[in-house]
């Protein structure tokens, strides 16, 4: 399981690697064990050669002996003028010769191997013997850690007649395949030691080619988003698979763009909607007492009535006091569609900030900052919307406060600039929090909530971040920050 857990290129790595492991040890395997048979088979083969040329010449002494050729008369025919050691010494073989029943007949003198022979033939193999289709047995011994080959054959006359048993001990020398088999290997670890330092630097830019294209596609695919517009990836010399795979997410981008537009229209038309029927409703909430105050003033006007003017004025007022609610919530909704112009001066925002807060008349409101000159570009008029419209928010929040409190300040922090208003007014409640910056939320008995909403799109124009911490009856601390 651990294994599935590594990276592709990981895995293509180590299986390389494995793979050239793998075969030089089996191809190793294979060279042992192959020259292992070919060792046994010539083993096999020469001690055949050998003793067809024994027995040949065997045939040759019984052929031209003066003695009857029978079972009794063997060891005089083969000591015979030294016959039986010169052929050992010919064909560098001991030569033992049993009778039928496996006892020593006659031996030749040990030259160049160790006698390892009793003067008695196992009885089991005298039976296997004569029960041979070919007549001939041969058995593998071991004796003090070296091998032999034991040949067993019939001794016949010229009437193929057995007459005696031909034992041929043959010692299998390894000695020179072993050396060429030890060299063989030797020669082939270098070269599969190369092989192998070589798999590995292969390996290594391999795995790097095949996953670089997946690993692209995977970085594409991290930052696919449905808010903004998501490149295609576009790759050369591809493989069939992985350009399947880029086509199949170039046509998701596009499938994904035409939703996002499609619900971006449906989203700006559904706010547009909502956002018509709150005008709407903020609207008529003044024009119902105005037209109150109309019927009211035409049915009981007298204008003999002494207190006429005093009545009039106050029926004014009354009208006056709507009008500028229905013309602030004009301004309020068209501050609010309004997109800021980006015109990036370069100000000095601390002064900004300071000359933002002289049309507010509350002694509590305090400025602070860490220099007098911190420059950024902002535009003027958007700075000044966006710092009067979170102190008016605390100026309000503040509204009964027992030593209310409002702080202002201007910090630079690296490559940005950060404007922090802190009051101590009745803070935000956990449930609204989250729809602090939705547009025609409020929590205030008149207002259209678009002022937060309203800052937040200026502050985010300028690619700046607005947050707050706020904690209910204790205060809320709203900050700013946009690049310098």
């Amino acid at each position: 399981m651990r294994l599935l857990k590594l990276s592709l290129r990981t895995r293509i790595f180590i299986a390389m690697i494995l793979l050239v492991l793998g075969a030089s040890i089996l191809i190793a395997g294979v060279t042992v064990y192959q020259y292992k048979q070919e060792a046994e088979n010539y083993h096999r083969e020469r001690l055949e050669r050998k003793e067809q040329a024994i027995k040949e010449n065997i045939r040759f002494v019984l052929a031209s002996t003066t003695y009857l050729v029978n079972t009794e008369n063997i060891p005089s025919i083969f000591k015979e003028r030294q016959k039986i050691y010169e052929m050992a010494t010919v064909h560098e073989m001991q030569i033992n010769i049993y009778d039928l029943k496996g006892r020593l007949l006659v031996k030749s003198e040990e030259s160049f191997f160790r006698d390892t022979i009793n003067t008695r033939i196992d009885p089991e193999i005298v039976k296997e013997l004569d029960a041979s289709s070919k007549k001939r047995v041969l058995k593998k011994t071991e004796v003090n850690g070296q091998k032999y080959q034991s040949s067993y054959s019939y001794i016949t006359d010229h009437k193929f007649k057995p007459l005696a048993i031909l034992y041929l001990p043959y010692l299998q020398d390894d000695s020179v395949l072993n050396r060429d088999l030890h060299n063989f290997l030797m020669r082939m670890g270098e070269i599969y030691l190369f092989m192998l330092l070589l798999a590995i630097i292969m390996s290594y830019f391999l795995s790097s080619y095949i996953t670089k294209s997946l690993k692209i596609i995977s970085e594409k695919i991290n930052q696919t988003r449905l808010d903004k517009r998501n490149q295609k990836i576009e790759l050369s010399n591809a493989t069939e698979e992985i350009y399947a795979l880029v086509s199949a997410y170039n046509s998701m981008i596009d499938e994904l763009e035409e939703s996002a537009v499609k619900l971006a229209t449906g989203e700006r038309e559904q706010a547009w909607r909502e956002m018509a029927k709150q005008v709407a409703h903020e609207i008529k909430n003044p024009l119902t007492p105005m037209r109150l105050s109309v019927q009211s003033f035409d049915r009981q006007f007298n204008k003999n009535d002494p207190e006429i003017e005093q009545k009039v004025k106050e029926y004014s007022d009354t009208l006056i006091n709507q009008i500028d609610t229905m013309s602030s919530i004009a301004s309020a909704f068209s501050n609010f569609a309004k997109m800021p112009a980006q015109q990036n001066e370069t100000l000095n925002v601390p002064k900004i900030v300071k000359l933002a807060l002289d049309i507010f008349n509350e002694n509590y409101i305090i400025f602070t900052s860490e220099k007098e000159e911190i420059l950024a570009k902002f535009d003027r008029t958007q700075l000044i919307r966006v710092v009067t419209n979170l102190v008016k928010n605390a100026v309000q929040a503040l509204q009964g406060k027992e030593n209310p409190k409002i702080v202002v300040s201007v910090e630079e922090e690296e490559e940005e600039v950060c404007v922090t208003i802190c009051d101590n007014g009745s803070g935000i409640s956990e449930e609204n929090k989250g729809k602090i910056f939705e547009p025609k939320f409020t929590t205030k008995s008149s207002g259209m909530g678009l002022g937060l909403a309203m800052v937040k799109n200026i502050v985010e124009t300028y690619n700046g971040s607005i947050s707050f911490v706020s904690n209910p009856d204790k205060g809320t601390i709203f900050k700013v920050r946009f690049p310098k």
